[in-house]
C-alpha cells in the first residue's frame, strides 16, 4: 500500500510539473536595443484628472462663419462630446497618461487614437490629447511589438502578438509628425522616435512577405468587413496570402515619416535600411499592385493576380507619394466619378460599382468614415490637388452637419447615398476630424508648418469666416478673419492678429502672396 501511495504521489508531482511548464512558455522574443531608449516604459503615471468642457471652452479655438451657424453648433458639440470621453489613469489599467477614449467598447485602439489626436492637437491648450498615444508606447514589448487594442478596465492586451490581427495600422508616426508640425516639440519627437522605429522594425520582420510587401487582416487593417478576401479564408481574421495595398502603402508612408524625423534629430544612420526599403516597396507597388487597365492600385493575390475590389485602401498611395505624375490624373478621376466614389456623401470606403457596395453604408462596404476621408484629403494636398480636396471637404462637412441638424449627434460612419448616420452614436472618437480638422484645414484652408514658421491660408470660401485663438507653436495664439467676397478670384480682405511672428502664404483663386506677420499687430 505504501508503495502505491508513493507511486501516486510521484505521478502527481510529475503532472504538476507538466502543468507548470505549460504555463511558463518559452519567450522567444529577441530584444531590440531601441526599446531600452523608450522613456515611456519607466514614465511615472500622470494622476491628474482631465478637465471638463465647461472650464476648457475658453481655451479652444473659436471658429466664425456667420452664414453657417449650424456648422459652428456642430463644432462646439464635437468638443463637448470629446471632453466627455476623456479619462484619467487608474490603478487597474496602469496607464501613464490621461487620454481620449474612442467611445466604442472600453478599449483603446492604435489607429483610432492616432486619428483622434489629429483633431485633438487643436485643443492642446485645454488638454494634452497627444499624450493619449503614450499609453501604447508604455506597453511596448522588448522586441518592439505594440498591441493594437488595450483594455481601459484592466490594461490587458487584447491580442497575442503573433495573431495576424494583433497590431496596426502603422500610422503612429503620422500622428506624431503632425503634432510636431503644429508645435515644434523636439523633446517629444526625440522621445517617440526610438519606440516608433523599434515598432517599425518589428512590423517589418513579422508582417512582410518574402517579396517585401506587407499583409494584415480585416481586423488588423481596421476595415473589418470589406470584400477583399478570396473565398476559403476568413474575411476578418486571415491574411489570405495577399499583399495588402493599404498595409504596404502605410509602411512606405511610415518609413518616409521616420526618415523625416531622423533628419530633424540627426539620426539618419539609423534609418538607412528604411530608405532602401521605401525605394524597393515604392517600385513594387507601382509595378506589381497597379492596373494599367483600370488606373488603380489593388491587393495582390499569391498567384500574382490583382484583386478587382476598388477600396479606399488604395488612396494611402497619395500620402505615401507613390503615384507617378503621369498617372495621378487617372487615379484621382475615380474620386470624381459618380459611379465609383463621388456619391451623395464623399468618400465611400468601397467603390459603388462593386456588387457588395451598400448604399446605406454597410460599415466598410460603402460607409463614409471620418478617418479615411481625412486621409484622402491630406493625400490630395500632397499632390497639389487642393481644388478637389476643397470640394470633397465641403461635401463631407455639409453631410455630417445635415445629419447633426436632424439628430443632434455625430455618428461612427455615414451612408454614402443618403443623409444618414450609422452605428455608434456620439462617436467622438475620430468623427471629430470632420467638424474640427476638415473645417480648419480644408474649408477654412489653414495648414501650419511650425518648424518652417509658416502657415498656408488657402482661401476658397467666399463667405465671411475666421478663427480666434488658433494654436501655433508652443505659446502662439492667432486670430484670422476674412471678409465676404463676390467672386473666388477676388483677392481676400483679411485681418490677422498674432502674439508670435510667422510667414503667411495667402492663396486664392486669383493669385498668392507672402506676408510677414509680426506679433501684436493686425495685418490687412
Amino acid at each position: 500500500m505504501k508503495s502505491v501511495n508513493t507511486l501516486l504521489f510521484t505521478l502527481s508531482l510529475l503532472l504538476l510539473s507538466e502543468i507548470t511548464n505549460a504555463q511558463n512558455y518559452v519567450n522567444t522574443a529577441v530584444s531590440n536595443p531601441l526599446v531600452t531608449q523608450n522613456v515611456f516604459l519607466k514614465k511615472k503615471a500622470d494622476q491628474r484628472l482631465p478637465p471638463q468642457f465647461e472650464s476648457s471652452k475658453t481655451k479652444l479655438p473659436e471658429p466664425l462663419w456667420p452664414k453657417r451657424q449650424d456648422v459652428i453648433r456642430c463644432y462646439w458639440k464635437t468638443w463637448k462630446i470629446a471632453f466627455s470621453n476623456l479619462h484619467g489613469v487608474t490603478s487597474e489599467n496602469h496607464f501613464i497618461s490621461p487620454y481620449i477614449d474612442p467611445a466604442f467598447n472600453h478599449h483603446i485602439f492604435m489607429w483610432d487614437t492616432s486619428f483622434m489626436v489629429l483633431f485633438g492637437r487643436y485643443g492642446h491648450n485645454a488638454f494634452n490629447f497627444q499624450s493619449s498615444t503614450d499609453n501604447f508606447y508604455n506597453r511596448q514589448e522588448k522586441d518592439g511589438y505594440i498591441c493594437r487594442q488595450i483594455s481601459e478596465l484592466n490594461g490587458d492586451k487584447l491580442f497575442e502578438k503573433f495573431d495576424a490581427s494583433s497590431t496596426g495600422p502603422n500610422i503612429l508616426p503620422w500622428a506624431e509628425w503632425e503634432y510636431f508640425l503644429n508645435f515644434n516639440d523636439e523633446e517629444r519627437l526625440k522621445n517617440v522616435f526610438s519606440p516608433l522605429l523599434a515598432y517599425y522594425q518589428w512590423f517589418r520582420i513579422n508582417r512582410s512577405w518574402p517579396d517585401g510587401s506587407y499583409f494584415s487582416t480585416g481586423w488588423g487593417c481596421g476595415m473589418d468587413n470589406q470584400p477583399r478576401i478570396p473565398n476559403g479564408f476568413s474575411n476578418q481574421f486571415s491574411p489570405a496570402f495577399m499583399s495588402w495595398i493599404d498595409t504596404t502603402l502605410q509602411e512606405i508612408f511610415a518609413g518616409k515619416t521616420l526618415i523625416a524625423m531622423a533628419e530633424k534629430l540627426n539620426r539618419q544612420e539609423e534609418v538607412k535600411d528604411i530608405v532602401t526599403e521605401v525605394e524597393q516597396l515604392t517600385a513594387y507597388v507601382q509595378h506589381q499592385m497597379w492596373s494599367d487597365q483600370t488606373n488603380f492600385f489593388y491587393d495582390r493575390y499569391r498567384d500574382g493576380k490583382l484583386s478587382n475590389v476598388k477600396s479606399i485602401a488604395a488612396y494611402w498611395a497619395l500620402l505615401a507619394e507613390v503615384v507617378p505624375k503621369a498617372k495621378i490624373g487617372a487615379f484621382i478621376n475615380h474620386l470624381e466619378n459618380p459611379e465609383e466614389f463621388a456619391r451623395l456623401h464623399r468618400v465611400p470606403t468601397l467603390s459603388a460599382d462593386n456588387p457588395a457596395f451598400n448604399p446605406d453604408g454597410g460599415y466598410w462596404r460603402g460607409g463614409v468614415w471620418a478617418p479615411t476621408s481625412y486621409m484622402v484629403l491630406r493625400g490630395l494636398t500632397r499632390y497639389k490637388q487642393d481644388s478637389l480636396a476643397y470640394v470633397i471637404a465641403m461635401n463631407h462637412l455639409d453631410n455630417v452637419v445635415k445629419v447633426f441638424n436632424q439628430t443632434g449627434i455625430l455618428w461612427e460612419n455615414y451612408a454614402p447615398d443618403k443623409v444618414k448616420g450609422n452605428d455608434h452614436e456620439n462617436l467622438v472618437g475620430w468623427t471629430g476630424l470632420v467638424p474640427i480638422s476638415v473645417l480648419f484645414e480644408y474649408v477654412f484652408g489653414l495648414r501650419p508648418d511650425v518648424p518652417e514658421n509658416t502657415i498656408v491660408w488657402d482661401v476658397r470660401l467666399t463667405d465671411e469666416f475666421g478663427i480666434k485663438k488658433y494654436p501655433f507653436k508652443k505659446n502662439g495664439l492667432l486670430d484670422f478673419w476674412c471678409a465676404a467676397r463676390k467672386h473666388s478670384t477676388d483677392k481676400p480682405k483679411i485681418k490677422i492678429h498674432s502674439n508670435v511672428p510667422f510667414v503667411l502664404k495667402l492663396i486664392w483663386n486669383g493669385g498668392s502672396q507672402l506676408l510677414n506677420i509680426k506679433p501684436d499687430k493686425s495685418k490687412d
